[in-house]
């Protein structure tokens, strides 16, 4: 990779937009790490509006882009995710068909979708607009929970920091993981997040369509300690099993085992951040009867450890981190 293109339009995220610059054109021939050919681009060159009511002044036409290595999408405002610029859309098309490297970060996602690229992919962005996403485009997988995607030559990410993940994931394959934590290191990131890694979101309780479900779902929220079987929800609803689950999930977009076991997820999260609780105490409190179980969910839905999650969004003392860590080792 030699070549890179960063595409701009009115309305660009100036932070995204750094993301890119930081990532591929600075000029970092005094490690040994080679240059790349980085140009800023737009269909019509001149004075490009940021979203934060500043403006910079773009030079090159989407001419290199249709020629670079690697081109990058940096967000657009909501109003323009369901009609780009057919020849933003046409440089798109076309560095996918020529197996160029197109790179995405947060809501550029959406340029990349309106382009037909994305279809039959798999694809993330910001978690707030994933459902949208889905919505707008359903011949694309959209995953809502993981920093970046690569699918093929194409990488999707999720929002702002997330973006420079993807950046280095790319970097670290076309430069190899020893130049790529030295870029790392002068960004003072971590030289890598896996891309499966979920974003840490808070999702809201889901409003039930039925009035009927809506008051058992409370009822389980409040109760998430307990054994909570499919028959016993029926009853507390006045229906049978089969017509319970099928109407939950209706309402709900998931079986009452899988939104349960988000729900008790999201409350062990609730207490890692609020509690220096010990893991057995989540886990009995959650519902899942021991820490070991806790882990085994933890790790499936977040892709990351409670200790882990506990260490980075929760302000814990030392002898807590430390008993944890005995915990873990047991």
């Amino acid at each position: 990779m030699e070549t890179v293109a960063v595409i701009v339009q009115d309305g660009f995220a100036p932070f995204e937009f750094g993301l890119a610059c930081e990532a591929f054109g600075l000029d970092r021939s005094d490690d040994g790490i080679p240059n790349f050919d980085f140009r800023i681009v737009a269909a019509e060159p001149g004075l490009i509006r940021s979203n934060l009511s500043f403006s910079i002044t773009v030079e090159h036409d989407l001419s290199f882009a249709d020629e670079a290595d690697l081109v990058v999408v940096t967000p657009v405002p909501r109003a323009s995710w369901g009609a780009i610029d057919p020849r933003v859309a046409g440089v798109i098309q076309r560095a996918v068909a020529r197996d160029a490297w197109v790179l995405s970060v947060c809501s550029g996602s959406f340029v990349l979708a309106a382009s037909g690229v994305l279809d039959g992919r798999r694809a993330t962005t910001h978690w707030r607009y994933a459902a949208t996403m889905a919505e707008m485009y359903p011949e694309i997988s959209v995953d809502p929970d993981v920093l970046y995607v690569q699918d093929g030559r194409v990488i999707t990410s999720a929002g702002t920091a997330a973006g420079l993940d993807a950046c280095l994931h790319l970097l670290r394959q076309e430069l190899g993981p020893e130049a790529t934590n030295q870029i790392a290191r002068r960004m003072v990131v971590p030289p890598q997040r896996d891309g499966g890694q979920a974003q840490f979101i808070a999702h809201p309780l889901p409003v039930a369509a039925s009035h009927s479900l809506a008051p058992v779902a409370d009822w389980m929220v409040e109760n998430l300690d307990q054994d909570l079987s499919v028959e016993h929800l029926a009853a507390r609803a006045h229906m049978s099993a089969r017509t319970f689950a099928r109407r939950f999930k209706a309402d709900f977009g998931a079986t009452p085992a899988a939104w349960l076991g988000r729900q008790r997820i999201l409350h062990a999260q609730r207490l890692l951040e609020r509690t220096d609780w010990g893991l057995d105490r989540i886990a009995d409190e959650c519902g899942f009867g021991s820490a070991a179980v806790l882990r085994q969910n933890f790790a499936r839905m977040l892709g990351t450890t409670p200790t882990a999650y506990r260490m980075r969004f929760a302000c814990v003392d030392e002898s807590t981190q430390a008993k944890e860590r005995e915990e873990v080792a047991v």
